[in-house]
């Protein structure tokens, strides 16, 4: 009598991921619809991570041609579609899985991404960043003030706990900067100079006669406009630096409008 083959037969889907997800995935699963075995029945979502793509990435999973949730539990011969947030589909009753963005964009920046959260923080930008922060840290900040994570870590944006995240694609600064402005619209928001590069506390105009001691002789005799870090006390002026930065910024919007 012939043995009873005891492994048990693997279960397969199909998936196809739309325009962003795509960045995640190996050359040969980018734009196509590609074979996935499993074993068991799998939650949706822990399937596309185990894939390569982060939750944050993904806003309506179609299975089958229906919306479903990330808990769905995945079976054999699905056939299964991933799009990015704010994708637009004309599908009735779509479930979007991306969490609502908070009314007040604020953002958390991981330690190998200090000179973007600098720049940000130049642009006038709510930016929490320390160059020990831990994982630990970072998650906890996130989810206590409500801050969105930038990183260019995609295993940390697969912890469950992350409810708001981008993966940074660019390892060049201005690129960088353009993918942040343009994934959370924030080009009409940008208000250069109001935060400190330092420690992001709100920067205001302050008199020449409150500080004038703190000045370095020069500066006290050439400048008259300044402007102080209300928190750690750094003060600012239109000098060299100014001017470099306003090139700068006057470059990125150039990029922007490409």
């Amino acid at each position: 009598m012939p043995k009873k083959d005891s492994k048990k037969k693997s279960n397969e889907a199909k998936f196809r991921f739309y325009a962003e997800p795509n960045d995640f995935l190996s050359p040969e699963k980018k734009q196509v619809l590609f074979a996935y075995s499993f074993k068991g029945n799998p939650a949706i979502k822990d399937t596309i991570e185990a894939i390569g793509v982060p939750h944050t990435a993904i806003d309506i999973i179609l299975v089958n041609g229906e919306s479903v949730k990330f808990s769905y539990l995945l079976q054999d011969g699905d056939i299964v579609s991933v799009y990015p947030a704010f994708e637009k589909l004309d599908v009735v009753d779509v479930i979007h899985l991306q969490n609502k963005l908070p009314d007040e964009l604020k953002f958390i920046v991981d330690v190998h991404l200090g000179k973007l959260a600098k720049y940000l923080r130049m642009l006038g930008f709510d930016v929490a960043y320390q160059n020990n922060y831990k994982i630990s840290e970072i998650l906890n900040i996130a989810a206590t003030e409500k801050r969105i994570i930038l990183t260019r870590s995609i295993a940390l944006l697969k912890n469950k706990s992350v409810k708001w995240g981008y993966w940074i694609r660019s390892k060049n600064l201005i690129k960088q900067l353009i993918e942040v402005i343009r994934r959370f619209d924030l080009i009409t928001i940008i208000k250069p100079f109001s935060r400190c590069m330092l420690c992001n506390g709100v920067v205001k105009k302050v008199a020449k006669a409150s500080i004038v001691d703190e000045l370095p002789e020069k500066t006290s005799q050439y400048f008259e406009n300044f402007g102080q870090c209300e928190l750690c006390g750094k003060i600012y002026w239109q000098g060299s630096h100014y001017h470099n930065m306003q090139d700068f910024i006057e470059n990125l919007n150039k990029q922007l409008q490409i």
